[in-house]
């Protein structure tokens, strides 16, 4: 097995009065292909959002590792079920996906550098013809298609799906399949699905979640990181 990405120790979190998720332990290793499913309000999307730091864990711990040493926090892509991005705003296609690179510092002093990246990613998803367009013009599914763009560009060691194939068109399913395993080449994959089908040919293991909320034995205010 490869080398250690993130170690879940004894983790709970949820909200308010209420666990989600609890006692969780589960290790993460890089190039890991992980579907993770489970009934609705059962606790998966609480456990991204503690994986991907926007939710604070009540107890328990979240470990990161960079070869070996563990570490603040990893590069990490997340697309989210729904974007919240205003269809209205005057942006285009490739601006969305290059935004992707806005944080990452070896990208962000060189023009040349990024406008390549964002053209090799524009192939991958697919959107090439449609990189000029403004977002408003877009289906949900070529919508899906360059958040998964912006998601990856920065090249994470890391990628969380949420129910990534909700809004995607049934021709483009097969080709985000294809996609994401070449990303799994590079790239631990967390994917949140329904479809168990789906998921079967591409995972190399499952996760079952089901902790439906119920009320908390320990205080677990609810607290998002800003």
């Amino acid at each position: 097995m490869e080398n250690k990405l993130i170690s879940i120790d004894n983790m709970s979190a949820g909200y308010d009065d209420f666990i989600a998720i609890n006692n969780i332990n589960l290790d993460i290793f890089e190039k890991d292909f992980i579907g993770i499913i489970g009934p609705n309000g059962g606790g998966k999307t609480t456990l991204m959002k503690v994986i991907l730091g926007l939710l604070k864990p009540c107890a328990g711990q979240v470990v990161y590792y960079d070869h070996g040493q563990a570490v603040d926090k990893i590069p990490t892509g997340y697309l989210p079920q729904r974007n919240n991005i205003d269809h209205r705003f005057p942006i285009s296609v490739q601006d969305v996906v290059s935004s992707g690179l806005l944080t990452d510092k070896l990208f962000a002093r060189n023009n040349k550098d990024i406008k390549s990246r964002t053209e090799e990613v524009l192939e991958m998803i697919g959107m090439t013809d449609k990189r000029r367009n403004s977002i408003g013009e877009l289906s949900g599914g070529q919508m899906q298609r360059v958040m998964l763009g912006r998601a990856i560009i920065n090249k994470p060691r890391l990628l969380v799906l949420d129910e990534p194939n909700s809004y995607i068109d049934k021709r483009f399913e097969e080709k985000l399949y294809q996609l994401l395993r070449e990303i799994n080449k590079d790239t631990t994959i967390l994917m949140v699905s329904h479809e168990v089908t789906s998921l079967v040919d591409m995972v190399n293991r499952t996760v079952s979640i089901d902790g439906t909320l119920k009320p908390a034995d320990l205080t677990c205010p609810y607290h998002h990181n800003h």
